[in-house]
């Protein structure tokens, strides 16, 4: 069997070029360049040629031969052009996981065959397995990583069975120290290389430097919304009323989560037991809106004054009680929900988050605390077409419902969840309120170390 390491110049892929050699196969590694601009990368430079540099020296340490692929055309139309459409759209797109269905296990694989590859491996941390099934054929499945601080399987929530039936992870069974150690063992150049951050092969960027390549800079106003919107708001009634209603034992759903980051975590508490008869019961109009965020509907009047001794007239904005205008902001397309960093607005002894964006009218809502009202969210929603089964033997039909284990970002923990197959899309009941469910992310489902499938959010 002939395989193509995908080597990237970094250890995880080093060291799994290194086990396939070691396990006796015809192994050789393949670079592939994906991106040219090094003006929008924080350090400048082309990090691709030091990268390619490691890898080809990794190559000749492992004894296998290296050649070099060009995909950043594929690469510009598959992944960037798709992520400068989701943030116009003011959505937050997940460019690794479109890299690895898009490019490496697509694009990439087509280059390896072309050199004769059977199988393309990489150095993700996750696991694979097959199933032989009665007539022969086969299915495969996609486990968590052994290593918990390194499970990659998120970020391969795309591919299909096709995909998986030509993919290796040599080092999925593996914990990153003991990765560390083999490189190290072998002499290889990438044992004390960093670990890469940014964009999948673009880099670490300053992310509105990059996306203002192609979407405009267009001032508008930072609005605060205070905890008194919440109690006004028939929306948030609805939610807060349904939720309690489907609660086994009654009393009121738990509405904020006390979860605060993939950092810092306080005690979790053990989730809302609802009741699955009372969820089955849910009309599809009922589940639309419960999946729904809240909407912010804020007009600010305003009054002059006259300022100083020499009564200079000024205006400003009347004193609302549901919130306030804080600031500007250089586009409402360059925020997410949950951001922090880079609002640039003081006077408050909590820190801001962003809750909700609004492109159309280039608003960005924002709120103080960890526990504002408008971080928390207990249920989302993935379009009909949007869904997908890694396990397509195991797809949900519509009126069926299943408990699994989900998470809507990497390194969240995997959190317990319902979700309600209709025929207009799949629902995801959290027991525990999540933080910052974001538009365009993806929502991936687990049973037990075995992720099933995912969908766009």
């Amino acid at each position: 069997m002939k395989i193509c390491i995908g080597l990237s110049g970094g250890v995880d892929s080093s060291v799994a070029a290194l086990l396939l050699k070691q396990q006796g196969y015809d192994v050789f590694a393949m670079f592939m360049q994906n991106w040219h601009d090094a003006d929008a990368t924080l350090h400048g430079d082309c990090e691709w040629e030091e990268d390619r540099f490691v890898a080809e020296m990794v190559a000749r340490k492992v004894g296998i031969p290296f050649y070099f692929v060009d995909l950043s055309k594929e690469y510009r139309q598959r992944v960037v052009d798709y992520m400068f459409d989701e943030y116009s759209k003011g959505r937050t797109p997940n460019p690794d996981v479109l890299c690895n269905r898009e490019i490496k296990f697509d694009a990439f694989l087509r280059a390896a065959e072309k050199l004769g590859a059977d199988m393309v491996a990489t150095g993700h941390y996750c696991r694979k397995e097959e199933i032989v099934n009665p007539d022969g054929s086969k299915t495969y499945r996609i486990l968590a990583g052994t290593d918990p601080n390194k499970d990659q399987s998120y970020f391969l929530c795309q591919l299909s069975q096709e995909q998986l039936s030509k993919a290796l992870f040599p080092i999925g069974d593996i914990i990153k120290p003991e990765v560390r150690r083999l490189a190290k063992e072998a002499d290889l150049p990438s044992a004390d290389k960093k670990d890469s951050q940014g964009i999948c092969f673009v880099g670490k960027v300053d992310l509105p430097t990059f996306l203002q390549q192609k979407l405009k800079s267009v001032e508008g106003d930072v609005v605060e919304v205070f905890d008194a919107y919440y109690e006004s708001d028939e929306h948030y009634a609805f939610l807060k009323s349904t939720l309690s209603s489907l609660l086994k034992e009654g009393g009121e759903a738990q509405m904020i989560t006390d979860y605060i980051s993939e950092d810092k975590c306080t005690a979790v508490s053990a989730g809302m037991q609802f009741d699955p008869q009372k969820i089955k019961a849910l009309s599809d109009e009922d589940l639309d809106r419960l999946s729904t965020p809240v909407k912010y509907n804020l007009t600010f009047e305003t009054e002059t004054y006259k300022s100083g001794k020499h009564h200079v007239r000024k205006t400003r904005y009347k004193a609302n009680p549901y919130g306030a205008v804080l600031g500007r902001h250089e586009g409402a397309q360059f925020y997410t929900v949950g951001q922090r960093k880079g609002l640039n607005i003081g006077g408050h002894s909590d820190p801001l988050f962003v809750i909700a964006t609004d492109v159309e009218k280039n608003i960005i809502y924002v709120g103080e605390g960890h526990r504002h009202k408008g971080l928390s969210r207990s249920c989302l929603k993935v379009a009909a077409d949007e869904i997908h089964w890694i396990r397509p033997d195991m797809a949900m039909v519509p009126g069926e419902m299943r408990r699994y284990r989900v998470r809507i970002r990497y390194r969240q923990p995997l959190q317990e969840a319902t979700l309600i197959m209709r025929e207009n899309g799949l629902f995801i009941l959290f027991d525990e309120p999540q933080r910052g469910i974001t538009s365009g992310q993806f929502a991936v489902w687990y049973d037990a170390d075995e992720m099933l499938g995912s969908g766009t959010i």
